[in-house]
């Protein structure tokens, strides 16, 4: 495929951990993205996902194009899932140098709309999972005087997007506050914390999850919405979010800590419509 042709090997070497590698459906979403991008630059990738097929069709693509993978099954939800995650990533293809939390469990709908539970489950999956499988992998990288962590966030932790989705944004939010905090608390250890902001994008996801906020609407209908709100006049890709990935996964940021890439094509600098 165009995205991964003539990579330089800039993870060379790299073990990079992505929890939610697979795909909600067929298609590109947003891990499957990242990890083959990665394992074009020359890491060995672990590829976790819930659905442990589809994390095995991430590793399939990535080793139809000669890279090195394994797939793994987590469940987000459960501490000990991550920490054998982690474990069994670390016995298989090493010490894990990078590690890309890509969760995103939301609910859409009024607020009122979302129980105490279904906050709860949010809140765990999209933050309390990124505070368990950091503390798997900090020792290590501590050990060793360096490491990556990045964060999929969304431009819900900065502004509505037109359809409700409160405990989304929230989480979303605090996860941006978790990689600061966490970037400034190891940066003696040489390790990197930063986010990626990811806009309105493209992927199998929003066929499935979002439908409901687009009530009436078909899914090419949603998606000429969506299209239309963007500035640059289209919704990401999930390659858009992959290259920004891989550039803060690699040496060409080594002095970036801390931070966010905002990856929306200029929607969050924009007056909402």
């Amino acid at each position: 495929m165009k995205e991964t042709e003539s990579r330089e090997k800039i993870l060379a070497e790299r073990i990079c951990l992505v929890i939610g590698g697979g795909s909600i459906a067929p298609g590109w979403g947003i891990g499957r993205a990242i990890s083959v991008l990665y394992a074009c630059a020359g890491a060995r990738v672990a590829v976790a996902d819930l659905n442990l097929a589809s994390a095995g069709e991430t590793v399939d693509i990535i080793r139809s194009e000669g890279g090195v993978a394994e797939a793994f099954q987590v469940d987000v939800l459960d501490d000990a899932s991550i920490a054998r995650l982690v474990s069994d990533a670390t016995s298989r293809l090493g010490a894990i140098d990078v590690l890309h939390n890509n969760v995103a469990l939301s609910k859409s709908g009024n607020p009122r709309d979302t129980s105490a539970a279904d906050w709860r489950r949010i809140q765990d999956a999209n933050v309390t999972s990124l505070h368990v499988s950091t503390q798997a992998v900090l020792p290590g990288m501590m050990e060793r005087r360096r490491g990556v962590i990045l964060t999929t966030s969304s431009i819900a932790a900065h502004r509505h997007l037109g359809y409700s989705s409160l405990a989304y944004a929230a989480t979303k939010a605090a996860a941006i506050a978790f990689t600061r905090t966490l970037a400034i608390d190891y940066a003696a250890f040489g390790i990197r914390a930063n986010t990626i902001v990811a806009g309105l994008i493209d992927t199998p996801r929003i066929g499935v999850v979002l439908r409901g906020a687009y009530a009436g609407c078909s899914l090419e209908e949603m998606k000429e919405r969506r299209h239309k709100v963007v500035p640059l006049g289209r919704m990401g890709t999930a390659w858009d979010i992959a290259e920004a990935a891989l550039f803060l996964a690699s040496d060409r940021a080594k002095y970036i800590t801390g931070a966010e890439l905002v990856v929306d094509g200029g929607l969050s600098v924009t007056v909402p419509h």
